[in-house]
């Protein structure tokens, strides 16, 4: 039933898209007869492979959606954005899927970096809101923003006697030890946020510093940015890190009222979520069609009915209210230095796990 549900509302939203749409339009109008050039190619090659980033339910709703709409037949592979980059730099410029939807820039970054994404001019992305939601040279464009915070079980909390961390500084705190959850630096790329995160906020050898302490209260460090969220409801977690909205899916979505969400009271940071072209992509065309189609309302509108409740940073699509119900605030975060990210991701990253001592079982790939 819930797979018949889909593909109604799949059809529906083609419709209305068909409806909408300028007959030029790169991301428009599904009919031969209003095809664009870029449309026809696409359509030509009748194939797409996604390697996403986002949460699975949105993922499969977005890529359905885009083969309803143009007749391109469109498979997905879910993996973190830490598992796209090793596997695309192990194809080493022949990869196995087309495009990247999805998940923290930082990652892209790295990719962009060894010359494993294709620039592209996108026609949808002068409906980004501002600069820092697009890569200066076309490698990837956002999708979303995403909130980080703490996300906490009130009920664990309160049984234990304890108050809620309200600041990065708090988790240090010995009363947490064995309480908390973060996810895997090696896979994750929202682990690979809060990296740069607190060597942003602290500077490099007090970022680290802060880091190897955290890793004494660190319960469990899981291999997909949302793993803490999940558990979070049901107590095997007591307070997890990650992106605020995923807390949000777990109140709404999974019926936990006992869960909590905190923005850290000295500022916290932000991730873009992203969408790219892979170099060597085998449909080239369907890959170009997929990143203006991603820059459109009717895919980044699909998050929220699909359980992702991020901020959208196009300027014609509607912000989830889930989020605004919450009191996030898309604008009150620090000014990330997302061209210091861009630079020294993969170096801090081997920084940490040096200073961790990097061969504990906690930290394993697999």
């Amino acid at each position: 039933m819930k797979k018949l549900f889909k593909v109604l509302l799949a059809g529906a939203m083609t419709m209305g898209l068909v409806a909408c749409s300028g007959s030029g339009s790169a991301g428009g109008a599904s009919g031969d007869e209003g095809d664009s050039e870029l449309v026809k190619a696409a359509k030509a090659e009748g194939e797409l492979v996604v390697y996403g980033s986002c949460e699975e339910d949105y993922l499969s709703a977005a890529t359905a959606h885009f083969e309803e709409l143009y007749g391109i037949k469109t498979t997905y592979q879910r993996l973190s954005t830490g598992e796209v980059q090793s596997k695309i730099e192990e194809e080493a410029g022949n990869p196995s899927a087309d495009v990247w939807f999805g998940g923290t820039t930082d990652p892209y970054n790295i990719a962009a970096s060894k010359g494993l994404l294709e620039a592209y001019a996108a026609e949808n992305a002068s409906h980004l809101i501002g600069d820092a939601y697009r890569d200066k040279d076309g490698y990837w464009y956002g999708i979303y923003k995403g909130i980080l915070g703490f996300m906490v079980n009130k009920d664990e909390l309160e049984r234990k006697g304890l108050e809620a961390p309200q600041d990065w500084k708090d988790l240090l705190d010995p009363k947490y030890q064995g309480l908390i959850w973060l996810s895997n630096y090696n896979t994750a790329g929202t682990a690979k946020l809060v990296v740069n995160t607190m060597i942003q906020k602290y500077g490099h050898d007090e970022g680290i510093k802060y880091l190897v302490d955290l890793d004494k209260n660190i319960q469990v460090y899981t291999k997909s940015g949302s793993g803490p969220s999940k558990n979070i409801g049901t107590g095997e977690c007591v307070i997890g890190i990650g992106f605020l909205h995923d807390g949000i899916y777990q109140i709404n979505d999974n019926g936990y009222g006992n869960i909590g969400l905190v923005i850290p009271s000295t500022g916290t940071s932000f991730e873009v979520g992203a969408t790219a072209i892979f170099k060597g992509a085998k449909h080239p065309n369907a890959a170009k069609l997929w990143i203006e189609y991603a820059l459109s309302p009717e895919c980044v509108e699909l998050a929220a009915k699909n359980g992702s409740y991020q901020f959208l940073v196009i300027d014609n699509a509607k912000q989830p209210k889930e989020a605004e119900e919450f009191g996030l605030d898309p604008n009150n975060v620090m000014d990330y230095d997302f061209e210091d990210a861009k630079a020294n991701t993969e170096q801090y990253i081997a920084d940490v796990m040096n200073a961790l001592g990097g061969g504990d079982d906690r930290f394993k790939t697999e």
